[in-house]
């Protein structure tokens, strides 16, 4: 799934590409994309793209006094779309603009569980935005530790959780915790001061890593393509102390570690 590094260069690759396009018309092209009844997308038809935003790992498309909120969940993409069929390959929505030009939600996979939401106003108070926890590149070292307190979790499980930090994810938590030197199962509410303020360090320095890499992109990264040092590296050697990076592997996903720089040789 495309985390904060990923979401936050496209919305500005799609600043730059659309914003001040007057949407002509919105089109669901799947019965499951669209979230919201009221207010209806056809309100916002007229209006000028003012820009894309990201808030957690879910886009804004602001038109007026609307926003689309748009979540692409693990397979979907929001891309040109230059050849603009009546039923395009994967197609789960479009925004066609005057001047022509239109943009395609598109999700791979059978899931289907892309969506949008259209919100008037403030969308930061409404669903599905009201319930993230303070963006991950912004919190601060006091609101990391509130966040760590509310309830008591393993650590990589606590990053991935959008109610405490918002924006990070698989690839992020396995890369934040071996740069922090912590294991990914430590407890949330037993890390020390010190340990704390790696934390915090390591979550500023990936998010920034990963942000340069992603600006280089002309286009939004493939998960193979994002370098790390042990996402997805289980059975090499880390690039910090030569040990064999391992995994504990779950249905839908694994956690990646180095033992001697992370668990204390376990």
């Amino acid at each position: 799934m495309p985390e904060l590094p990923e979401i936050q260069a496209h919305a500005e690759r799609l600043t730059e590409q659309f914003g001040g396009a007057v949407l002509e018309r919105f089109t669901p092209l799947s019965f499951s994309v669209l979230k919201t009844v009221d207010p209806r997308p056809e309100d916002a038809v007229g209006s000028t793209l003012r820009g894309v935003s990201r808030r957690g790992k879910l886009l804004l498309l602001g038109f007026g006094e609307l926003t689309f909120v748009v979540h692409l969940m693990q397979g979907g993409r929001l891309v040109p779309d230059e050849v603009q069929s009546a039923k395009p390959r994967n197609g789960m929505a479009r925004w066609r603009f005057a001047d022509g030009r239109a943009l395609l939600l598109t999700e791979a996979g059978k899931e289907r569980k892309a969506g949008v939401w259209v919100l008037r106003g403030d969308p930061l108070t409404q669903a599905p935005l009201d319930g993230l926890g303070v963006d991950a590149d912004v919190a601060s070292r006091e609101q990391l530790v509130a966040a760590l307190v509310t309830k008591n979790q393993r650590l990589h499980g606590f990053l991935r959780d959008q109610h405490g930090l918002a924006g990070l994810g698989r690839m992020l938590a396995n890369e934040i915790c071996h740069r922090a030197k912590l294991s990914p199962f430590a407890s949330t509410s037993k890390l020390p001061s010190d340990q704390i303020g790696a934390l915090h360090a390591a979550i500023r320095s990936c998010i920034g890593d990963a942000l340069a890499f992603e600006r280089g992109m002309e286009r939004m990264s493939k998960s193979a393509e994002r370098p790390g040092e042990v996402h997805h590296r289980k059975g090499q050697p880390c690039p910090v102390c030569g040990d064999e990076v391992r995994a504990v592997e779950y249905n839908a996903y694994e956690v990646d570690y180095c033992p001697t720089c992370q668990t204390g040789g376990k």
